[in-house]
């Protein structure tokens, strides 16, 4: 019975991880310079939902693994009021995981997190996001009043430290 059990979980993660994605090339991108952002809602790690702040002025997206790993390590080792404080919000994509990774491994492990994580949770919703983008790269959002004034990507901490402390 066991071994019933195990294979039929491991045929049923194979076929979540082998499911054909979504067609997303006909999705309107997102993150585009004059774009608005205002409004945007989004969960956080803890499922509070969080609406962009009018006072918001950057917002870093980590929209692969390794990307994500470079901001929470260094998110890590600042205080936790250390994004609010930059007035800077941080979204990662999460969408890609299998559901039942993301479920038993990724949001447990992002809840020992002291920043707010927002997520993109759905490659629906995320892929509006990533269309158009080095999505290996953490992508930087400059916006003024609501609207993107300038995107650039970065691939390391210091990069990363010095875009959220500009002024």
């Amino acid at each position: 019975m066991i071994k019933i059990i195990t294979a039929i979980t491991l045929a049923l993660l194979f076929v979540a991880c082998g499911a054909k994605e979504q067609n997303t090339q006909d999705v309107e991108a997102k993150l585009v310079v004059g774009t608005s952002l205002s409004g945007l809602t989004l969960q956080d790690q803890f499922e509070a939902e969080h609406t962009l702040k009018t006072t918001t002025t950057k917002v870093v997206f980590a929209l692969a693994k390794e990307s994500a790993h470079i901001c929470n390590d260094f998110f890590e080792t600042q205080k936790p009021s250390y994004l609010a404080q930059n007035n800077t919000e941080f979204i990662a994509d999460v969408s890609a995981a299998p559901s039942i990774i993301k479920s038993l491994f990724i949001l447990p492990g992002l809840k020992d997190f002291k920043h707010i994580v927002l997520l993109l949770n759905e490659k629906k919703a995320a892929a509006p996001f990533r269309k158009g983008l080095d999505t290996e790269k953490i992508i930087l959002v400059t916006i003024h009043d609501g609207v993107i004034a300038k995107i650039t990507t970065v691939s390391t901490d210091k990069e990363l430290q010095a875009f959220i402390e500009a002024k």
